[in-house]
């Protein structure tokens, strides 16, 4: 994998150039399957080295269509339609779990050859049933001897204290999203019989300090509520034959002051570190009922009105 940098010549070309919503840019990563970031005025391509050289001239053509006033999109080739995949996983009735998008493609592909994968994006998307699916499959595989879900424990508007119970019984709700993808695939019998012998263990992203895990696979869901120190502490965590998944939505952070969260950072704080995979997922992904997709632009129109402005 590499990553190659353009500079632009100021914002008017990087709007331009990046098209309403980044439209632009989402079809070259899908044309080329590479990975593309826009950041002020510097443009980074991310993929194999011939997907991005081919990305690259694509762009320069676009950029000189620019100079001329001409059309602004380069003939790109016809993206992958049907998104044809074999079954990642097979789940107890028989159902076969697939990527529904090229995101999510590029998403499972990413998780099974590289070691850690940070996967960005909406709600809906696919991000954790997908890391679930990948983590079953490498697990029958024999590739890792247990699965390993964390997730933080942050208050969405209501208290621990005010729930009923232990400890364990107020985090439950807060895992409760991980064990449904568990059902989903392995029926709860197994489920349970798995988590007994802990070659499932899901635990709050506090219980990972001082922990060395070799040969798992370890997925850390709702990672936007994660802080800068404690994202630190769970990618150190990684030992001999693991696996890492990050997910998380950044437009969905419940830290009660939101430039604490370790996961908008997280991209450029890796970028120049090797054998690691980014992945941006988008409303175009969403797999959810079609409302949600909806939704999700609605509150992006909204957030960027006047109205949506937060202090």
């Amino acid at each position: 994998m590499v990553t190659q940098k353009i500079h632009l010549s100021g914002s008017e070309e990087a709007l331009a150039l990046f098209g309403q919503n980044d439209h632009n840019l989402r079809a070259l990563e899908r044309s080329y399957k590479v990975q593309i970031f826009g950041r002020a005025h510097i443009l980074s391509i991310r993929g194999g080295v011939a997907q991005v050289e081919k990305a690259l001239a694509a762009v320069e053509e676009m950029r000189e269509s620019l100079g001329k006033n001409a059309a602004l999109m380069p003939t790109l080739p016809e993206p992958v339609s049907d998104v044809p995949h074999n079954p990642v996983y097979t789940g107890i009735l028989g159902k076969s779990i697939k990527p529904k998008t090229n995101h999510q493609k590029m998403y499972v592909e990413a998780v099974q050859n590289y070691d850690l994968v940070v996967a960005i994006g909406p709600a809906g998307t696919g991000k954790t049933f997908l890391a679930v699916a990948c983590a079953l499959n490498a697990l029958q595989a024999g590739q890792v001897s247990k699965i390993v879900l964390t997730r933080p424990v942050v208050e969405a508007g209501e208290k621990l204290g005010f729930l009923p119970g232990d400890f364990y019984d107020k985090v439950n709700p807060y895992l409760r999203p991980l064990y449904d993808a568990f059902y989903a695939m392995l029926g709860p019998d197994r489920f349970r019989l798995y988590m007994d012998e802990e070659t499932i263990e899901i635990v709050p992203l506090a219980y990972m300090r001082g922990r060395t895990l070799e040969k798992a696979f370890i997925i850390l869901d709702e990672a936007q509520n994660a802080t800068t120190e404690q994202m630190k502490m769970f990618l150190t965590r990684t030992g001999i034959g693991s696996k890492i998944v990050v997910n998380g939505d950044v437009t969905q952070i419940d830290l009660a002051q939101r430039r604490l969260s370790g996961l908008p950072a997280l991209p450029q704080i890796l970028k120049n570190v090797p054998d690691i995979q980014l992945i941006a997922f988008d409303e175009t992904d969403v797999v959810r009922h079609p409302l949600v997709r909806e939704i999700l632009k609605a509150y992006d129109r909204w957030e960027k009105s006047e109205g949506g402005v937060r202090n």
